[in-house]
């Protein structure tokens, strides 16, 4: 009975070294000061869901198309002040690009 009880022991303390000695995780963190974030009040953005016909009637021809690229494929539309991302032929997202 002791030796078992030596054998849990021993046991735990060799898995508790061993947790100890793995990497440990972290995180950064991205900090943008104010003064360089986009205002996005200052340009429309294409909506979620808007089709690529609907973007390039309002807005004209993206100034470059990159993609697609993936499984379901995305396409990127650069335009001078933003890029719209699309799945298919559909909005999935637009971002304002940085000023600098």
């Amino acid at each position: 009975m002791n030796n078992k009880r030596n054998l849990i022991a021993a046991f735990t303390i060799a898995a508790a070294v061993a947790v100890a000695a793995l990497p440990q995780a972290h995180a950064e963190q991205l900090t943008i000061p104010v003064g360089s974030q986009a205002d996005r009040s200052l340009v429309k953005l294409p909506a979620n869901g808007m089709t690529g016909g609907s973007v390039q009637s309002r807005w004209g021809a993206p100034m470059e198309i990159r993609g697609p690229v993936g499984q379901p494929p995305i396409t990127q539309w650069h335009y001078q002040d933003f890029v719209v991302y699309l799945e298919h032929d559909r909005v999935i997202h637009a971002v304002m690009k940085r000023r600098k």
